[in-house]
């Protein structure tokens, strides 16, 4: 399974692992693939002792980051560089209406309100001024790789990183946006299809891997809808050199997916996700219930932009999450959930992975006669 990006990053496996959770990226790495830990949701401080912990267990073995820099967002042309400053100027942007609205479908639905005076976290690193702070912290440790999601990069960004001896990945919804991001220096772009999981665009991965393959020289990984050998096998007989997944992760024995979530997962099918703004204001997969419902509505006042959406629903989400309203629980999610149905190990489904890939390659040796 020698192809570019394994020789790129020394590993013996070209599956990458996009988890939250750094008990996966360590086990994913150990297993012979490449862990990548999602930034999004830690502060700095977060994210030092995160990466600390996974210095320590890795075995020393490559891992990434991956943060989210958009090219565009609400309060892009503030000009504020303080994340406080920041939020406090995109506080006062969120309408009336939909606070109100938001605060009808908890009550509807009979959601507590919070209690306590955690703050919480409302701005997540979804702004150049939240994300580059993360940016710092990766790369004072031993990383292999920084990740991007929404748009290309910043340049100065992929030289910093370049400068500490660390590649580049950037995720591509078309072929045009895989084009800027090897234009700013990218050095691998992960093509994702619409059945992925969280952020992700309209073309189907069948349709755009070749596509972006055709369209750049750099390695590309194949991402949406990737959960066994076969897909991946698909996937690299498309074009890709390595496959990104990240739904499949939802469910290992490492995960920290709250149970719930986790139940819900192994039940649904491939039928029970949708693209939805109601998340993060861009359009996101995630798993459909009576929240996803409620902002397709007519009652819906619509999303706002990033950030700000996800500042409207913050303490919403924390409120439904320390409650019953189980039907209210939005999380992303990929088409691939419909094949999840049990709990294994980060290591065996590496390892499935790899076995399937293998024996859907002698079966089309077979089938071809070689």
């Amino acid at each position: 399974m020698r192809t570019r990006v394994t020789d790129m990053f020394g590993i013996e496996f070209p599956i990458f692992a996009f988890s939250h959770c750094r008990d996966v990226v360590a086990a994913v790495s150990r297993a012979g693939g490449m862990g990548v830990l999602g930034a999004l949701y830690y502060t700095p401080e977060e994210l030092e002792l995160e990466l600390k912990w996974i210095d320590e267990h890795v075995g020393g073995r490559p891992y990434g980051v991956d943060v989210v820099m958009p090219a565009s967002y609400e309060g892009a042309d503030l000009g504020v560089d303080s994340p406080t400053d920041l939020l406090a100027r995109l506080q006062g942007m969120i309408p009336a209406g939909h606070r109100q609205f938001v605060e009808d479908l908890l009550a509807r639905h009979n959601v507590p309100p919070l209690t306590g005076d955690d703050p919480g976290k409302v701005l997540l690193g979804w702004t150049d001024a939240t994300a580059r702070p993360q940016v710092e912290v990766a790369l004072r440790h031993p990383i292999a790789l920084l990740a991007n999601a929404l748009g290309p990069p910043p340049a100065d960004v992929v030289e910093q990183a370049h400068a500490h001896g660390v590649k580049v990945a950037a995720l591509a919804s078309t072929p045009r946006h895989a084009v800027k991001q090897v234009e700013v220096g990218v050095d691998v772009v992960v093509a994702q299809g619409t059945e992925a999981g969280g952020h992700t665009g309209e073309i189907s991965t069948m349709v755009l891997i070749p596509q972006v393959v055709d369209a750049v020289d750099v390695p590309v990984l194949a991402a949406g809808g990737i959960g066994d050998g076969r897909q991946m096998a698909a996937g690299m007989a498309l074009g890709a050199e390595g496959v990104w997944t990240g739904s499949i992760w939802l469910t290992v024995e490492e995960a920290d997916t709250p149970e719930l979530a986790r139940q819900r997962i192994l039940a649904a099918t491939s039928r029970d996700t949708v693209r939805s703004r109601s998340w993060t204001g861009k359009p996101a997969r995630l798993l459909k219930n009576e929240w996803t419902d409620a902002w397709e509505s007519a009652e819906s006042p619509g999303t706002l932009p990033m950030p700000l959406q996800f500042m409207l629903i913050s303490d919403a989400l924390r409120r439904i999450g320390r409650s019953d309203a189980g039907e209210l629980a939005t999380f992303p999610a990929g088409q691939i959930i419909g094949t999840m149905n049990q709990v294994k190990s980060a290591k065996q489904v590496v390892f499935d992975l790899v076995e399937g890939y293998v024996e859907t390659m002698e079966r089309l040796g077979r089938v071809s006669g070689d």
